[in-house]
């Protein structure tokens, strides 16, 4: 097998990095928020934009309400962070592509160690695992022309599935950012 060149990507701040190499100093806050502001849901197929910026806040809302401790509402406003250095790839498409999985599953590492999130247990997985599922049926069910699943979903709180200006939802994005960051330095 040949072994291809790994090539580096130019993020949002002007930051040179290797998503198949990533190093700790290569994750700035400012990248992940503008870049998933503007990534859609769902590959584009719902009935208005919805991002994946706005998801992640969901999701960690919802960990919020569930009473999970700052550090996991860190991971879970972060779980989908990668995407804005690798993109998103559908279910379906993401599941049957091991190497990718395993490109992911790394390059997310390396980014929660970054950013204040460290390591996370089997149990934190599944946790985030739970509420990601059940945020995404509720997506579907309020944005796809189609309906949600055949599937029920167990959320705390009600939230917002309406458009809302990119920058207002970066910004939105950084701000519980900072937020949790400081309640996890305090609570360490």
């Amino acid at each position: 097998m040949k072994l291809k060149k790994i090539q580096p990507i130019c993020t949002y701040t002007n930051i040179t990095m290797y998503p198949l190499a990533p190093r700790e100093s290569d994750f700035k806050i400012e990248d992940i928020a503008h870049a998933l502001s503007l990534m859609t849901r769902a590959n584009g197929h719902f009935i208005s934009f919805y991002s994946v910026a706005q998801h992640c806040i969901n999701c960690s809302l919802e960990g919020e309400e569930r009473g999970y401790d700052h550090r996991l509402n860190l991971a879970l406003l972060l779980h989908d962070a990668s995407e804005a250095y690798l993109s998103d790839l559908t279910r379906p498409v993401k599941s049957s592509l091991e190497d990718y999985s395993e490109i992911e599953r790394q390059l997310q590492g390396v980014l929660f160690r970054a950013l204040g999130v460290g390591a996370l247990s089997l149990e934190d997985e599944k946790l985030i695992s739970v509420i990601d599922d059940d945020m995404l049926y509720y997506e579907f069910e309020g944005l796809h022309v189609g309906g949600g699943f055949d599937r029920e979903y167990h959320l705390q709180g009600c939230y917002s599935l309406a458009f809302c200006d990119m920058k207002e939802v970066e910004e939105t994005y950084l701000e519980r950012y900072y937020e949790l960051q400081k309640k996890v330095g305090d609570w360490k």
